[in-house]
């Protein structure tokens, strides 16, 4: 059984969707078969893949009962993709008894190849977020080092929790990111402190620094491990955390043949 982690926020802008690009590619690097699942209806994560616009089926199709998972897979990427069609999913979606259940039922028919799965959620605490969250065995929050981080937070963390009483009693926060930080700025230095000082240890050691690079490692769909190798650090820190906290120890420790790449 493959371990699910939905990463998201409250707003757009902070990099979440990175975090599943970069993430999903660190973990194969180790060879820790990852799927990476685009739940936005903006199709970033899909563009970040190179996968065609009008590749089929997508999650859409999915949760609308029309394709399974196994059949959107895109190869050699291993992602789920998205595209605009994903909005008027989650509008018949809305009409539909047990709808924040759709996803969870698909996933569990995921091929077993998979050790674990990333679902990147849209910039919105709706109705397909619920859905990430409800299929979810972890959630991890991506926080943009700025004055209203605290907040967003907060938000993020009841919807988190309502989906933990009333649809995945084994949901567990996995952590909080801050992420896009200038830490040489007194403002990302002051939005750190008060994430630790409201959630302590929630909070991640690790922090993703702000960097033009990333826009043009998706630009050009080539990893930041490719890229910018002085900013794949973090991400590899990063995974190293995400991996402990799972209890994939093993695994954490093979990243350090990255670390010495």
């Amino acid at each position: 059984m493959a371990t699910t982690i939905a990463v998201l926020s409250q707003k757009g802008g902070t990099g979440k969707t990175t975090i599943v690009r970069t993430v999903a590619e660190i973990m194969r690097r180790i060879d820790l078969p990852t799927l990476a699942i685009d739940l936005d209806p903006q199709g970033n994560l899909s563009d970040y893949f190179d996968v065609p616009p009008d590749a089929a089926p997508t999650i859409a199709e999915v949760l609308g009962g029309a394709a399974t998972i196994a059949e959107a897979i895109q190869e050699p990427a291993e992602v789920v993709p998205a595209n605009l069609s994903l909005a008027e999913a989650e509008l018949a979606l809305a009409g539909k008894i047990g709808r924040e259940l759709t996803l969870r039922r698909a996933l569990a028919k995921a091929p077993e190849r998979y050790s674990l799965i990333l679902i990147d959620c849209p910039p919105a605490l709706g109705l397909l977020t619920v859905n990430a969250l409800a299929a979810a065995d972890y959630a991890l929050i991506s926080a943009e080092a700025q004055y209203f981080a605290l907040q967003g937070v907060e938000q993020a963390l009841a919807v988190i929790e309502l989906a933990a009483e009333n649809l995945q009693p084994d949901l567990a926060l996995l952590g909080i990111l801050l992420n896009i930080a200038d830490m040489r700025t007194v403002h990302s230095r002051e939005a750190l402190a008060g994430l630790r000082e409201r959630f302590g240890e929630s909070v991640f050691e690790t922090v993703i620094r702000a960097s033009i690079a990333y826009a043009e490692s998706a630009e050009r769909a080539t990893p930041i491990l490719e890229h910018r190798p002085d900013l794949a650090a973090d991400y590899i820190a990063l995974a190293r955390e995400l991996l402990t906290r799972v209890g994939l120890v093993e695994h954490a420790r093979r990243l350090s043949k990255l670390d010495a790449a």
